[in-house]
């Protein structure tokens, strides 16, 4: 996948590619980041040729502070 310098285009802003060993591990982990960042959950997976597992991409937002519930699930 080609990435977008619209993603990058100020500081904060990230694109993590995850990879894992099946598709529900993948998703799994891009969901997650959606509990601490502003983020666009995980993209459509895709395997790459000669690699092992599959890979999902999510865009996140760092400039925004964690939120306190998936840090500390006691304060929510």
């Amino acid at each position: 996948m080609k990435i977008s310098e619209e993603h990058l285009s100020q500081p904060g802003l990230v694109i993590i590619d995850i990879a894992a060993a099946d598709v529900a591990t993948a998703t799994e982990a891009a969901a997650a980041l959606g509990g601490l960042w502003l983020s666009s959950g995980p993209s459509a997976p895709w395997h790459t040729p000669g690699q092992a597992g599959v890979t999902v991409r999510a865009y996140a937002d760092l400039r925004r502070a964690p939120l306190l519930a998936a840090i500390d699930p006691s304060t929510s």
